[in-house]
């Protein structure tokens, strides 16, 4: 009988030892986060600048050299395709805008996107107070899916240097962006993971002023 309780407590032993060599920690899903997004980076030949960089070049990054400017604040990374036409959105306004997307997981490559049928277009209520942005989706896509009216924070970082506006002529454009999004700055999906994201977005405002 003793010989089959020390076995059993053998075996125990071994599977606990196994389940904690198996176990990640927080610390462990970040390190693994920071690697993909590196690895992402150098992947797609994507050059990182810094803020101060992007700011003597008049808030723009170079899309020919596949520039992404990192923000120190956020730890986001941010191309600007397209400043936009039209102005920016002000201090004190609430303005409803048409977004675009297209959003990719970094770690698992899952797809989720509006992009293709001009009639599927979501609906983001934005408010700004000074520099602090704060947006809801109200139709769409996105409202429709798992991830609810929340919009991430990480999406809300480009509004500052954008134009939102609605084209008027051939050459008027809609601002355009792409975005890297570390999990501390996403969904709660991104948030329960620790999954970086990978955006498309497009922004213009859904009525002229």
């Amino acid at each position: 009988m003793n010989r089959i309780l020390l076995s059993l407590l053998a075996v125990f032993c071994l599977a606990s030892l196994v389940s904690c060599n198996d176990y990640e920690t927080y610390g462990d899903k970040k390190d693994k986060e920071r690697k993909a997004i590196r690895q992402f980076l150098a992947d797609s030949s994507f050059v990182v600048i810094t803020e101060s960089q992007f700011h003597a070049n008049g808030d723009k990054t170079d899309v020919s050299r596949g520039e992404f400017v990192y923000m120190d604040n956020t730890g986001v990374y941010m191309q600007i395709v397209e400043k936009g036409c039209g102005t920016p959105l002000q201090d004190g306004e609430n303005s409803d805008l048409l977004v675009r997307f297209m959003e990719v997981c970094i770690m698992d490559t899952l797809v989720f996107y509006n992009d293709v049928n001009p009639y599927d277009v979501d609906v983001m209520n934005v408010k700004r107070q000074g520099n602090t942005f704060t947006a809801s989706f109200t139709s769409g896509a996105w409202r429709s899916s798992s991830y609810g009216e929340t919009v991430p924070q990480g999406l809300l970082v480009p509004l500052p240097y954008l134009n939102m506006g609605r084209p008027r002529s051939a050459t008027d454009r809609i601002a355009k962006v792409r975005l890297i999004v570390p999990h501390t700055q996403g969904h709660s999906t991104a948030s329960y993971y620790v999954y970086p994201y990978y955006y498309e977005l497009s922004f213009q405002r859904k009525t002229d002023l």
